[in-house]
């Protein structure tokens, strides 16, 4: 059968699907391609607002690791959405190590200032205990099974020899307390203490300092969509089961048989010969005994249970006036009487914020002013089940309190994102967690049927959590695939040289 006599349906209009889908169409003999998604919208959880006279990004912020092995920093500089900053070669050199950038300022729950002195030396230690987790990469056996474990016992040992006066003991643990908060912000995650230590220096970073599109993050999904042939994107088109390894006739396609067939929630019935999966790992928890009939092989199952997948959300604040200083970038939250050494387990709708690291302080739009904290994990899920106006007073407080000024007037109007509650989404992105290895990323990858005597490629996967060492980001999506639609090419490649054989 020719390239062109293949029919391949493309399941979610993400990075990955659009990576797929374009590598595909831009094959001179490109099969019968069709993206379905299952929102009104490409790009995932790449996804741009115009809001309070400007452009927010609720999903992915940054390029991280912009620089010459990150396809996604490549594809925007061709389709020209960078600056020269950005672009620049200094930019691509600065080596972060993965590390988030030191506040501007830091502010304690009682309206106090920590100095920047105090939070950079809290920094080292995080950070450089943090690095030290790469030590554990391939050994046989770890001392803790986690990274939060590991990150808290090496700092018990330090806190151990410190000389200061309790007071700044405390404070000096409140910092570090927001630091761990930070760094599931990062991974995505509930607590550090979900994250497997083993593998946790599989992860690669990129050279080159993180940068925004000035434009918004989906501008790059736009122009991808744009370059795939006429017809490609299906809106509006949620698949509700797959159907595989059978032997499938549909009467628009008379005298032909399939061994794929997607049935969708408004009941029509694709037939393919080949389907690429990459809807989010969050979608796959809670569908997968639904969604694959036959039912997966345990062990993919297994390592779909197994891996993590977490919520990491923004809240955008817009104010009349900026209470910050013009050059202040990112306000720091530090919550007194709190400890990375302490087990506290509050009620979450009285504690919900303190899981807040602070506010990212956005170029200013216009007349506009816009603050965006971040939040992560259960507290994450649970402010958003509240209302705008309950969110709403809650960090007005917070923000009276961190500023020491109760008159501190409340912010004029507030968007934030909400993706555990995306039906199609249920996260944010995968980390790899205690119980599961990169072995588990890799083995979602695989392809089904994993019977060599079967048809193969009936069933691809692609998505962040299916890549090994970039799990969590844009690139890793769009490599992933690319990496689907070169394994298609490679299966299409094999059988055009074996005329022979029966198709």
């Amino acid at each position: 059968m020719a390239m062109e006599g293949r029919r391949v349906l493309v399941v979610g209009g993400g990075i990955a699907g659009l990576g797929a889908a374009q590598r595909l169409g831009c094959h001179p003999a490109a099969p019968h391609l069709r993206v379905l998604e299952a929102t009104a919208r490409a790009g995932g959880r790449v996804r741009s607002e115009r809001c309070f006279g400007g452009v927010v990004e609720l999903g992915a912020q940054w390029i991280h690791g912009p620089s010459q092995g990150n396809p996604v920093f490549q594809l925007a500089a061709e389709f020209q959405l960078l600056g020269e900053k950005e672009l620049s070669e200094e930019n691509q050199s600065v080596d972060t190590g993965g590390h988030v950038a030191l506040p501007s300022i830091s502010c304690t729950s009682s309206g106090a200032s920590v100095s920047l002195e105090l939070v950079a030396e809290m920094a080292s230690v995080f950070y450089g205990l943090i690095d030290r987790t790469r030590e554990f990469l391939n050994a046989s056996e770890t001392p803790v099974a986690s990274v939060g474990e590991y990150l808290k016992k090496e700092l018990s040992l330090q806190v151990a020899n410190w000389t200061e006066d309790e007071d700044t003991k405390k404070l000096k643990l409140a910092v570090l307390n927001t630091f761990f908060n930070t760094e599931c912000c990062v991974s995505g995650t509930h607590s550090m203490d979900l994250v497997a230590l083993a593998p946790f220096g599989e992860y690669m970073v990129l050279p080159g300092l993180d940068c925004i599109f000035a434009g918004g993050y989906q501008g790059l999904t736009d122009r991808i969509m744009a370059s795939l042939p006429k017809d490609v994107m299906v809106f509006d088109k949620p698949v509700k089961t797959i159907h595989w390894n059978g032997s499938f006739q549909e009467a628009a396609f008379p005298g032909e048989t399939f061994p794929v067939l997607v049935e969708c929630e408004d009941g029509a019935r694709l037939p393919a010969h080949h389907v690429i999966v990459t809807v989010p790992l969050g979608f796959l928890k809670e569908h997968q005994v639904t969604f694959f009939e036959p039912p997966l092989p345990a062990e993919k199952a297994e390592a779909i249970r197994k891996i993590g997948f977490g919520t990491n959300n923004k809240i955008f604040l817009e104010f009349e006036e900026p209470f910050w200083e013009p050059s202040c970038e990112f306000i720091q939250v530090v919550w007194e009487d709190t400890s990375p050494l302490q087990d506290t387990d509050p009620l979450l709708q009285d504690a919900w914020f303190k899981k807040l690291i602070g506010f990212l302080v956005l170029p200013a739009f216009e007349s506009m002013h816009v603050l965006c904290g971040f939040i992560a994990g259960l507290e994450s899920e649970f402010m958003e089940t509240l209302s705008d106006e309950e969110v709403l007073l809650s960090l007005t407080q917070v923000l009276r309190r961190v500023t020491g000024n109760p008159q501190l007037p409340a912010p004029k109007s507030m968007l934030r994102s909400r993706w555990h509650s995306a039906p199609y989404t249920r996260g944010s992105y995968s980390y790899v967690a205690v119980g599961s290895t990169g072995d588990d990323v890799d083995l979602l990858a695989q392809p089904l049927p994993a019977d060599s005597s079967s048809t193969q490629l009936q069933i691809l996967f692609a998505g962040e959590a299916t890549h090994r060492t970039f799990y969590s980001t844009t690139h890793g999506a769009l490599l992933s695939g690319w990496r689907e639609a070169e394994r298609l090419f490679g299966l299409w490649n094999s059988q055009a040289q074996q005329p022979w054989r029966r198709l």
